[in-house]
């Protein structure tokens, strides 16, 4: 396996595809940070990392080769921090899913093409890639630091070519944790390019519904997407909340209503409007009507968002889902979880619009840094895969840096 330095580049590059736009298509994965704490923006000091362990090598002739790896949660994390209420907005592809029904992408090519965002090199004055690092972040370690997508363009195959090598054992353990025990299930599970079965939705995302409904807290769920899995997502959900998920079917002992209608989010210059059903709400005069549609939400629900508005505004956060913040309401909280969230608001996919005063109608479009660790979570795919307490620990330091915000909005601090 090499180190991080040079490798010819040339034979890789597709012109047309350099410098090419971090997920110009419903569903693509992009780089993200670890959610919670908002990052220093610094440059950090480049390092030097070992090869990754060749996990694959490890588990030849192991039991675990054979069967999935088991996660075990942490005891249930305490989130309840008095009576506000969460809502909470979760993307689907690379955030609760690891697979895409609009690129066609099975649990394979849609690990690989993600982990080709988590990526850090740069090109050398001779045109060849270099590896500023073998560990996958979700912010740049450099300021010249590149990822692996945005230099070349999508690649499902990331891990097969020679670039993408240093990461294929990172790919097998990722898979393995994927991996579905038992009998395939139509609902819950998918078959993969291997002719495995694979979780269809993370555990950790049901591990987090599972915690919150049992702690009594109250919250919605709602579902934002751009692609076409909402309905089969909505119906998995449904099954899993009648206890048929055979990892969690302590589920059916808590009320949890789903509505399994699609809702539409349509954008234009004039106005915003949410339809679903019979429901329709309009940003018109102002936004008030939709933060207390969305504030007012129960249970678990989705929304298609409009992705031909995000592409005319060139992928930036003013064309990106809408999501109305007010700071000076203490009773409801508003998280998104989105792989797609950048620092950047060029590249960003979430459009904050924020109350500017107590019971203001007036809106401003708050720049992402502003809400990072608040109300915007960049999904990191692999630790969603990885720690059954990911969504949890999210939520959780979300609720700790909502105190601070909503103290900072009134003048306390």
């Amino acid at each position: 396996m090499s180190s991080p330095g040079r490798c010819r580049a040339g034979a890789v590059v597709n012109k047309s595809q350099s410098r090419k736009k971090l997920c110009p298509d419903p569903g693509g994965g992009c780089q993200g940070e670890p959610a919670g704490r908002v990052p220093k923006l610094e440059s950090q000091p480049l390092r030097r990392e070992k090869d990754p362990p060749d996990l694959n090598q490890e588990a030849k002739g192991s039991r675990e080769a054979e069967e999935p790896l088991q996660l075990t949660p942490s005891p249930a994390k305490l989130l309840g921090r008095g009576p506000r209420k969460v809502v909470l907005h979760v993307d689907l592809n690379n955030t609760i899913l690891v697979s895409d029904s609009v690129t066609n992408q099975g649990p394979l090519a849609a690990l690989n093409n993600y982990l080709s965002t988590v990526c850090w090199g740069k090109l050398s004055q001779t045109g060849e890639w270099q590896w500023l690092s073998y560990s996958p972040s979700l912010l740049p370690p450099s300021p010249n630091a590149v990822n692996f997508y945005t230099q070349f363009g999508r690649n499902t195959r990331f891990t097969d070519g020679n670039l993408g090598l240093p990461f294929q054992s990172l790919l097998a353990h990722h898979l393995k944790l994927l991996e579905w025990s038992g009998q395939p299930d139509k609902t819950f599970s998918i078959p993969g390019e291997d002719g495995k079965e694979y979780h269809r939705i993370l555990p950790s995302f049901f591990h987090l519904l599972e915690t919150l409904l049992r702690q009594g807290r109250h919250f919605a769920v709602v579902f934002r997407t751009f692609g076409q899995d909402l309905p089969p997502v909505l119906q998995a959900m449904h099954s899993a909340l009648k206890g048929q998920h055979p990892q969690f079917p302590a589920l059916q002992e808590m009320a949890f209503p789903t509505n399994l209608s699609p809702g539409r989010i349509q954008c234009s210059t004039r106005e915003i409007v949410v339809s679903r059903g019979a429901e329709r709400v309009s940003s018109r005069p102002d936004g008030r009507g939709m933060y207390r549609y969305f504030s007012s939400m129960e249970g678990l629900g989705g929304f298609r968002d409009h992705f031909e508005w995000w592409s005319k505004n060139s992928f930036s956060s003013r064309g990106g889902k809408p999501l109305w913040i007010d700071p000076h309401d203490p009773q409801v909280q508003h998280i998104c979880f989105d792989d797609n969230i950048r620092l950047q608001d060029s590249d960003s996919i979430i459009h904050p619009q924020v109350f500017v005063g107590q019971g203001s109608r007036e809106t401003y479009t708050a720049p992402t840094a502003e809400l990072y660790g608040i109300c915007l979570v960049q999904t990191d795919l692999l630790k969603a895969i990885a720690d059954p307490d990911y969504f949890l620990t999210a939520v959780n330091d979300c609720e700790e840096n909502y105190e601070n915000f909503l103290a900072r909005a009134q003048g306390h601090c």
